[in-house]
C-alpha cells in the first residue's frame, strides 16, 4: 500500500469521528464550558488524570469537575490551600491524591497568576520554530515542578517523592509524555468539533503524538514505528511517519486512531472484527490465539 492511499484511508477515518466516541474521551468535560478560560484550566485538569481505564477516568474527572463547579477558572483562582485543606478529600485516581489534586490545582493558580493564562505560561519555553514541542515541554514540566508548593505542601514544599511529580514528565527523561502531548493537540490543534483550537503558541505542526497503548499498537500494525519501548523516541517516530502524510497537522489522527481501541475494540489480533475495520487493508495483525 503506498503512502497516499493509508493518507486517504487515514483522512476518511478521520472524517468518521463521532461524538459517541468523545462521549467515550476526557476530553469530553471540556466541551461541557463555554469560556476559553474554562476550557483551558478543564483541558491540563482532564489530561493529566487520563490514565488508567476510561472508565476510572471519567469516574475521577466527574468528581472533579463536580467540585469545581461551572467555571474551573474562577475556581482555580480563588483557591487558597490554607482555608480548603479539606476540597476533595478523599480522592484517589490510582496512585493521585487529594494532595495531588490540591497541588494541581494551585499549580494552575499560580501559572495564571505569573503568565495570564497556561498558554502563556507555556510558550516561555516553547521555540516557535522548534521542530516540535520537546524543548517546550521540558521547560514547562521543570518549571510547574520548580513552583512554590509551601502553602499546599508545607515549609519543605514539594517532596522529591511526591506522586504529583508525575503527572508532569518530560521528554528530557524518556518518557513519551502520552497525557503532556494529548493536552497539547487539545488545545492547539484548530476547533473542529473534538479538539478546541484554544491556543495559538504552538503550530499544530509542531505536535506529538500521544502515545498510549493503542497508539503504540496500532502504529506498529500500521508500520509507523518497528520500536517496542513505548518511549519519547516512538512518540516521535510514529509522528515523523504521519508528518509524512500531514505535514501541517500530523497528529490529526491521533483521536480516530486511538478510538479504533477505546471504542471499536481493536486488539491488534486478527479475528472477525478486521473484516469491518477502515484500516484493514494497511494493517498486519498478529494471529488470534
Amino acid at each position: 500500500m503506498t503512502g497516499r492511499s493509508l493518507k486517504a484511508t487515514l483522512d476518511a477515518l478521520y472524517a468518521g469521528r463521532s461524538q459517541q466516541h468523545l462521549a467515550n474521551d476526557p476530553l469530553s468535560f471540556c466541551h461541557r464550558y463555554a469560556d476559553p478560560a474554562d476550557r483551558e484550566v478543564a483541558t491540563l485538569i482532564a489530561a493529566v488524570f487520563a490514565y488508567g481505564s476510561v472508565a476510572v477516568i471519567k469516574g475521577s474527572l466527574e468528581r472533579i469537575f463536580h467540585q469545581l463547579g461551572p467555571s474551573p477558572s474562577r475556581f482555580v483562582d480563588r483557591f487558597d490551600p490554607h482555608r480548603q485543606q479539606e476540597d476533595f478529600a478523599g480522592f484517589r485516581h490510582r496512585f493521585n491524591t487529594a494532595d495531588d489534586l490540591r497541588a494541581l490545582v494551585w499549580s494552575i493558580r499560580l501559572m495564571r497568576q505569573q503568565s495570564g493564562s497556561i498558554e502563556a505560561f507555556f510558550a516561555r519555553f516553547h521555540d516557535p520554530q522548534a521542530d516540535t514541542v520537546e524543548t517546550g515541554l521540558n521547560g514547562f514540566s521543570a518549571a510547574v515542578l520548580g513552583l512554590d508548593y509551601r502553602p499546599v505542601c508545607g515549609p519543605a514544599g514539594l517532596p522529591k517523592d511526591s506522586s504529583f511529580r508525575f503527572l508532569f514528565p518530560a521528554p528530557a527523561g524518556g518518557s513519551a509524555c502520552k497525557r503532556s502531548c494529548m493536552f497539547l493537540r487539545w488545545v492547539s490543534r484548530p476547533s473542529d468539533g473534538i479538539d478546541l483550537g484554544l491556543w495559538s503558541a504552538v503550530n499544530p505542526r509542531q505536535l506529538v503524538i500521544p502515545v498510549d497503548r493503542h497508539i503504540e499498537r496500532i502504529g506498529r500494525l500500521l508500520g509507523l514505528t518497528a520500536r517496542r519501548t513505548p518511549d519519547w523516541r516512538m512518540a516521535l517516530e510514529i509522528t515523523a511517519g504521519l508528518r509524512r502524510l500531514a505535514p501541517e497537522d500530523p497528529v490529526r489522527y491521533d483521536f480516530s486512531i486511538c478510538h479504533l481501541g477505546i471504542s471499536e475494540g481493536c486488539t491488534g489480533k486478527s479475528g472477525p472484527a478486521c473484516r469491518e475495520c477502515p484500516i484493514a487493508a494497511h494493517c498486519r495483525p498478529q494471529p488470534n490465539g
